[in-house]
């Protein structure tokens, strides 16, 4: 199975502008994301997230499902329309059950529109991507502000990209917050991702009221950010 291996933080102009003066040099991405779902919520309830990405032009499709900790199954297709990619990403390797799950249709369900910086970061014995990501998340009519750096592996081990999460939160005084959305499902994934950091964490569970956990997002400065 092809697999993706990340930290991601949800970051401040402070923060990006310290890390653009300290890396580099970037080559610049923008793009554009929509997500999509089945019309039965199906990909959701399965925690799989369909996209179509334009990067810099070029249309790519990709299909994520959750793994262990902070790994996740992966597979890529380019492609401009999300329904004729399912074909290419089974053949790539995903889930067969796709074809299934998506042929009742799908539907857009939120989006991002961003500009990111990348560049290769060698950290132990390890190669890791950095990206920074500004721009704007964007979903039931609304637009919030998207400041985020990711650390992904391209080559080595997942221990050397943890280890060099655990330098970007202590140089740019970043500190891991994990809020379990839906206590259920998240809590218990979020307090084992936690634990593999050695940085100082902070595990939030499941805020009852939406609103209430949209505000103390923007209330803090830096938040970790774990998509699945």
């Amino acid at each position: 199975m092809a697999s993706e291996f990340e930290v991601k933080y949800r970051s401040s102009p402070r923060a990006m502008a310290a890390l653009k003066a300290a890396c580099g040099p970037f080559e610049t991405i923008t793009m554009e994301t929509t997500y999509y779902d089945a019309a039965d919520g199906a990909l959701s309830a399965r925690r799989w997230t369909l996209r179509r990405r334009l990067e810099n032009g070029k249309s790519v499709c990709t299909l994520k499902t959750p793994g262990g900790g902070l790994e996740r199954g992966e597979w890529e297709a380019a492609c401009g329309d999300i329904l004729s990619a399912v074909p290419a990403l089974i053949a790539a390797g995903a889930p067969k059950e796709l074809e299934a799950l998506v042929s009742g249709g799908v539907a857009p369900t939120c989006g991002a529109r961003f500009t990111r910086l990348a560049c290769r970061v060698a950290y132990g014995a390890s190669e890791m991507e950095l990206a920074l990501d500004e721009g704007a998340l964007l979903g039931g009519g609304r637009e919030e502000p998207l400041c985020e750096v990711e650390a992904e592996l391209k080559r080595g081990s997942k221990e050397d990209t943890l280890a060099f999460g655990a330098f970007l939160a202590e140089t740019y005084g970043l500190t891991p917050v994990f809020v379990a959305l839906e206590s259920t499902r998240d809590l218990e994934i979020n307090r084992t991702a936690a634990s593999m950091l050695t940085c100082r964490t902070v595990v939030l569970p499941a805020p009852r009221d939406e609103q209430l956990t949209i505000g103390m997002m923007q209330k803090m400065r830096v938040i970790v950010s774990m998509r699945l």
